[in-house]
Parts: structure tokens; C-alpha cells; sequence
């Protein structure tokens, strides 16, 4: 595989914020790391904030352990068996003293108290000495409610003994007890401005990546004009991460590989909408593949075609004119699709009906060798009597 990104170059990291979709960003930085990508400085807002500080000190087994390992209780003082309860509306397992007394704490509290995610800020962070001489910047997007303005702090230079509370500021949250931080209270920054792309541009970067998550809040990157020589490239999920307040371990990890395998789509430039294909030949080439692997594509796609039947289709016009068009459709391309998008399509929903592993870096020929092997399996499995 050829690698699209030019590793000469020193590269802007934009990191959204959505809470504990934030597992995404840290599969992204992996690929990234592994490509050996160089990142010169991070701007992020909330979660992307608290990942921020672990990408300026370069510290991703750290950062692969906590999101492995997160609960709801490592973020909120809060029962993890009750969250996850009230999450499955079982009530029965609740006392409902037990319930009525969680809803009294909440409001009496003013929102959840984030004691163990403080405690998880200052064991990370320690005594800013990473941070502070990293050679990577930091800028950590917050709202000063005290001010009336947003913050995008510099947290390498800012005052000693504030960096953790700088982080804590960027993801407090709305749901979050709000406490004052150094006599200022501030808010979540990502209600102003939750893809910082701006707070970057603002400090010259020319080659910026941006890691979405789509979590609350506005996003600034829509209205922001991109100078002519900037270049910005997005990585970005395409299907849902869960709530920002669902903190399970389980989705985490989950969020993470979805996070390594969507950074290998942009560093090599594959293909594919849910599989991950390296397909660098021209549209030829995979016209005559679907040409010669036509028995095949007959066996599988025979309940989707026109009502003629498979066995009417006969000459490439035929194909052409009547059963791609119709599958082009079906596969929802865009009205300028190509044969090299009807294949990956083909190839993709063969893959998918028969649930061929999807997170896996394949070529067009080893997803179609392991989509033969799906159905020779599948034959013998259900022989036809």
C-alpha cells in the first residue's frame, strides 16, 4: 500500500469533543503513530482536550489503557451496576429507594460529581513536566462563563499548577457539577466552538487533520474560511459511536479499532464504505473482474435482480444496460458511479450478507477469495438435496 500522507511534513491534530466517543480519537492516533505521522501540536475541546494532553506526551499505551478500562465510575461518582440498570431500564434490580435518592443527589449536587475524572486528570497529568516539555503543542478550547468568552489556553505556557485544571475546564460538561477552578467558572468549550479547526489556523498551520466524533456542540469548522495553502484532512466514523455520557469499556474498545481502521482509510487512501479495500487499479480492471467472476456474482445477487430472472441475463449490454443500473440503485451510488464503484459494491455487500470479517485492511482479490470460501463453507454446511 502507498502511503497518502507526506511523513516530511509536520501535521495540526484537530480533536473534537463528544465525550466517550473519545475512545475513536486514540485509534486514530495509533495509525497515525504507526505511519510514523509527525504531530506538531493538538487543539481540542472537552474530551479531545483530555486526549490532547496524552498525544503532546506521546504517551499511547497510557492512553490505550485508560479507554480499555473505562466505566462510568472512573469518570462520575457514581454506581457503575446502576448506570448500567437504569441504562437497561431493568428497575426491578433498583431499589427504589436506591433510585429516588440517585435523582435527589443529581439535582441537589447541581449534576454529577466528576471527583474520579479530576483524580484521573492529576494522575495523568502529574507534575505538568511532560506536558510542559513536550515538543508538541497543546491548546485546550474552553468558555470562561466568568469572562463571557471563549478560551483556547496554550497549556504548555500557561500559569505552573493550572494545566490540570485547564483540561477540566475544556470538558465540563453540562451535565457536570460546575465548580469553580481557580476562582473562574468555565464550561464545556464545545457548546462554542467544538471543532477547534480555527484555534490552529490561528497559529499557522498549513497541513492540519481533523478527528471528528459528532458529539454536542457547535461546529466552528463550517464557518471558518480555509486559506489556499492550507490542507486539511478529515477522519471520521461512519456509524454511530453511542452517547457522549456512555462510558463502557466495551464500546470503548470497540470505538477504538473503528477509530485505527478509519485512520488506515485516509493513510492509504482505501476503499470501501464499510470494509476497508486497497483497490489502486483503473476502472478497466474491475470491469473485467465483475466480466469474469460472473458465475459467482449470478449465485449471490440472484434474489436482487430484475424480475427476468438471472438466467435471461445473457452479453455484456445486458449487464450494462438492465442489472448494474438497477444494482446502482439498490447500492445507493452516486449518479456518476463508475465500474470500479459497482464492484467494491458488489464486493462489499457479498462481504456483508455473509459476514466476512470486517475490520481488516483487504485487497479486492483476498476479500473475494474469502468471500468464495464464505459460500463454499456455507454450501457444504447446506448441501442442496
Amino acid at each position: 500500500m502507498e502511503l497518502k500522507l507526506d511523513l516530511d511534513k509536520e501535521y495540526g491534530l484537530v480533536l473534537e469533543g463528544g465525550g466517550a466517543k473519545g475512545a475513536y480519537q486514540i485509534g486514530a492516533w495509533k495509525a497515525l503513530k504507526e505511519a510514523g505521522v509527525k504531530i506538531k501540536g493538538i487543539a481540542g475541546v472537552s474530551v479531545g482536550a483530555l486526549n490532547g494532553a496524552l498525544i503532546c506526551m506521546d504517551n499511547l499505551e497510557r492512553a490505550e489503557e485508560i479507554w480499555k478500562n473505562i466505566d462510568y465510575s472512573k469518570v462520575m461518582a457514581v454506581s457503575d451496576d446502576t448506570i448500567k440498570a437504569l441504562k437497561n431500564k431493568n428497575f426491578k434490580s433498583l431499589g427504589l429507594t436506591e433510585l429516588i435518592n440517585s435523582g435527589l443527589q443529581f439535582f441537589k449536587d447541581g449534576g454529577f460529581d466528576v471527583t474520579p475524572l479530576k483524580n484521573l486528570i492529576s494522575e495523568v497529568v502529574g507534575d505538568e513536566g511532560e506536558i510542559r516539555n513536550s515538543c508538541r503543542e497543546l491548546f485546550a478550547v474552553t468558555y470562561s462563563v466568568s469572562d463571557r468568552k471563549e478560551l483556547a489556553v496554550d497549556v504548555r505556557t500557561s500559569e505552573i499548577g493550572t494545566v490540570k485544571d485547564m483540561l477540566l475546564a475544556s470538558a465540563n460538561f453540562l451535565a457536570f457539577k460546575n465548580e469553580k477552578l481557580n476562582g473562574k467558572k468555565y464550561i464545556d468549550g464545545g457548546g462554542f466552538n467544538n471543532v477547534p479547526i480555527n484555534v490552529l489556523l490561528d497559529h499557522g498551520y498549513q497541513d492540519i487533520i481533523v478527528i471528528r466524533i459528532y458529539g454536542w456542540g457547535f461546529d466552528k469548522e463550517r464557518v471558518v474560511k480555509i486559506p489556499e495553502n492550507v490542507t486539511v484532512s478529515h477522519i471520521a466514523p461512519r456509524q454511530d459511536l453511542g452517547g457522549i455520557l456512555e462510558f463502557d469499556k466495551r464500546l470503548a474498545r470497540k470505538n477504538m479499532t473503528l477509530g485505527y481502521y478509519d485512520a488506515q482509510r485516509l493513510l492509504y487512501g482505501l476503499c470501501g464504505k464499510v470494509y476497508y479495500i486497497d483497490a489502486p487499479n483503473s476502472e478497466p480492471y474491475y470491469f473485467d473482474r465483475m466480466m469474469s467472476e460472473l458465475e459467482l456474482l449470478k449465485y449471490y445477487i440472484k434474489d436482487i435482480v430484475t424480475e427476468e430472472g438471472m438466467e435471461t441475463l445473457t452479453g455484456y449490454r445486458t449487464f450494462t444496460e438492465k442489472l448494474f443500473p438497477k444494482l446502482a440503485a439498490d447500492f445507493k451510488l452516486k449518479t456518476d458511479w463508475d465500474y470500479k464503484d459497482m464492484y467494491l459494491a458488489l464486493l462489499e455487500d457479498m462481504a456483508r450478507r455473509l459476514k466476512v470479517k470486517r475490520f481488516q485492511i483487504y485487497t479486492v482479490e483476498s476479500l473475494f477469495d474469502e468471500i468464495k470460501r464464505k459460500i463454499k463453507l456455507q454450501e457444504e454446511q447446506n448441501p442442496v438435496l
